[in-house]
């Protein structure tokens, strides 16, 4: 597994990067900013570990710009700020987890293996159409037609994962794993919340939402 570490402190940089590379990792690291919003877009990396405070370009504007320039590689933020809003920014900005410092090698290594471990994404389309509507997972939109219906983070999130998952039932639990990380939650009534704000301009638009509720087990897209 090949992992771009993105960290100032040389001695944090040193030791991650030995740890990871016992544990069989392939680590390239950088301490600039710069440096690695240039690796991460021509690199083909499984995860990136970055951190938030750094020189030349800060880990937010670096995740923001791969978010942009359509990178979907697997992104940690490391940061001294624990507060929540800090999280929530982050996780908005495109994070997929979030972990405060200081930290164990240990807790890094799990929330490693648990973004390898997440439903990956398919790669080898960029587009998904269902029941008319269209999910571009390259620009991150849903349209009906040329109707652009205009979802929050959360509910892309939501639709994505499900129409990823065409034909099996997805649990709460893996949806909220898949908006907020292993290490945080999203209530059952918070999804139904964004389901069903998705579901209302979804109707707007002229269309349904194709996603039904399988009661005591979670959500189901059909073909």
């Amino acid at each position: 597994m090949r992992v771009l570490l993105v960290e100032d402190s040389v001695s944090l940089r040193r030791s991650l990067t030995i740890g990871l590379q016992n544990l069989g990792f392939t680590v390239d690291e950088t301490g600039d900013g710069s440096a690695g919003l240039s690796m991460a877009l021509i690199g083909d990396y499984d995860v990136i570990i970055l951190d938030i405070m750094l020189p030349s370009i800060d880990g937010l504007t670096l995740l923001k710009t791969l978010r942009q320039n359509h990178k979907d590689t697997r992104v940690l933020l490391l940061s001294a700020k624990s507060q929540p809003e800090d999280r929530v920014k982050g996780l908005l900005t495109g994070a997929d987890d979030y972990l405060t410092k200081p930290f164990s090698f240990e807790e890094l290594h799990a929330r490693l293996l648990s973004l390898l471990r997440r439903g990956t994404l398919r790669k080898d389309i960029d587009k998904i159409d269902v029941g008319g509507l269209t999910l571009d997972m390259q620009l991150k939109t849903l349209r009906f037609g040329k109707k652009l219906i205009n979802l929050t983070p959360n509910e892309y999130k939501i639709v994505e994962c499900l129409f990823n998952n065409q034909n099996t039932v997805v649990t709460p639990e893996k949806l909220s794993e898949h908006i907020a990380g292993q290490y945080d939650a999203i209530s059952k009534n918070s999804i139904e919340a964004h389901l069903s704000s998705a579901r209302k301009k979804t109707k707007v638009a002229g269309a349904e939402l194709p996603i039904t509720t399988k009661r005591g087990f979670g959500y189901l897209v059909a073909e």
